[in-house]
């Protein structure tokens, strides 16, 4: 069986940066001095790369200012699923937002992925994609009910999906811990490959890109200027990219809550284990848990097990730093799934943040006197595909056009918790969740033994 001590797995094999990235040799200076630009954005992830890059070619002069390198938040850390609507939690927003935003709201989702698959083509951007599709799989019989229901309501919705049974299962490879499942479109990639070809094109269109400059403040107006530790960048336009990070800057505080999610990476896998396994198509996996546990094989040949455990911070912060017993899990997880990879290393493990609203739904608007600040968050965990397009809808809302995308992501966003109360319910929900995937996990255990 697989270990997990602190000393070993929780610390020493702890990336600080992330297990997708290291910091960029043409690391872009910091911002010194007092400039302008059309656009300012603060932050150098998915979707502010993708805005400035839109913006860029719409002829715009863009600003974009990174507290570290881009790509060191979520975008250079999560588990690389381009994944549509299938994942999504129809069952929170179709009731609240009516039918037919709904549908817009799936297609939302699932034109994230085409956009990601022509960005990758125009601009070049070789990251490993693998176009094999995400399976939402069962690891026990009573998971059906809940599969099929979540299904039938996408269906129903405009998700284009279907039912892949035990002998499909078998067929394709799948390894024999998940029973049956729905599949969609989509893939899996090596998002800090995404990243780095983003940053890697932002350059070269001419975007301005300040890395290790942290936004102290910004003054309201016209002019928006966005003041660092050195200068201050000035534009009719600001644009927050921030994500889990946004409340920290005093916006969407009452609207969004970060969430750590955390990862673990095997070392390579032997010949002969990849053998054991099967998986020829190597499709990303999703479980339908109530907090999903994700499994995929990297094109480096390792095992990535991600989620499963989330954690809350008191005051919405996002300390950069390990959770040993959510590694402790996944560990856990993999054994359970993958037995012939016991006592398979851990070569990385590490830890990130996505922001979540109360309906899971993204959070996308604008603000200010003015109406000139925009602002992108809850991702919810779905960000390569979502974050990304929301860039090209911002672009063409600056641009001067309503995108009907970017309209069908307009709605009313539950409030948040004031704290201790909100420390007190995420901790309380969280604890539930693991309750039951725990009782649902030993069920699996007691199902298997001799």
């Amino acid at each position: 069986m697989n270990t997990f001590s602190e000393t070993k797995t929780g610390t020493d094999r702890f990336r600080l940066l992330g297990g997708w990235v290291e910091r960029p040799d043409d690391l872009q200076p910091a911002l010194e001095g007092d400039i302008t630009a059309d656009v300012v954005i603060i932050g150098a992830g998915f979707a502010g790369l993708s805005t400035a890059l839109e913006l860029t070619a719409l002829g715009a002069s863009v600003v974009v200012l990174e507290q570290d390198f881009a790509g060191f938040g979520a975008s250079g850390r999560n588990a690389g699923y381009l994944a549509g609507s299938m994942g999504v939690e129809f069952e929170l927003f179709h009731k609240r937002v009516g039918l037919e935003q709904a549908r817009k709201l799936v297609s939302f989702y699932d034109e994230g992925v085409s956009y990601v698959e022509r960005r990758l083509r125009e601009l070049a951007i070789d990251c490993d994609y693998n176009p094999s599709g995400i399976i939402r799989a069962a690891v026990h019989p009573s998971q059906e009910k809940k599969l099929r229901h979540s299904m039938a309501l996408g269906q129903h919705l405009g998700s284009v999906t279907r039912f892949v049974d035990a002998d499909e299962m078998r067929a394709r490879g799948i390894p024999p811990a998940f029973l049956f499942g729905c599949t969609q479109h989509g893939g899996t990639l090596d998002p800090g490959k995404y990243i780095m070809g983003l940053r890697r094109a932002a350059l070269r269109a001419g975007v301005r890109l300040f890395e290790q400059t942290r936004l102290l403040s910004y003054s309201e107006g016209p002019s928006i200027v966005c003041r660092t530790e050195r200068g201050s960048a000035s534009a009719p336009f600001m644009v927050l990219a921030t994500n889990a990070y946004t409340p920290q800057l005093g916006l969407l505080r009452d609207k969004v809550v970060p969430l750590r999610v955390s990862a673990i990476e095997t070392a390579p896998l032997s010949k002969a284990q990849l053998k054991t396994l099967g998986w020829q198509g190597r499709e990303g996996i999703v479980t339908p848990h109530w907090t999903m546990e994700s499994h995929r094989l990297t094109a480096r040949d390792t095992l990535l097990v991600t989620t499963k455990q989330l954690g809350y911070a008191y005051g919405s912060g996002t300390p950069n730093q390990p959770d040993p017993a959510a590694y402790k899990v996944l560990v856990q997880a993999m054994d359970d799934r993958f037995p012939t990879l016991r006592g398979t290393p851990i070569g990385a493990c590490w830890s990130g943040y996505i922001s979540l609203a109360f309906d899971a739904l993204p959070v996308v608007g604008t603000t200010g006197l003015q109406r000139n600040i925009l602002y992108s968050a809850g991702c919810s965990g779905h960000g390569v595909g979502t974050q990304s397009l929301v860039g090209y809808l911002l672009a063409e809302r600056i641009g001067g056009i309503e995108h009907p995308l970017l309209a069908a992501l307009r709605h009313k966003t539950p409030t948040t918790l004031p704290e201790p109360l909100q420390w007190c319910a995420m901790k309380a929900a969280l604890a539930g969740v693991n309750r039951l995937d725990r009782a649902l996990n030993r069920k699996v255990r007691a199902s298997l033994a001799p």
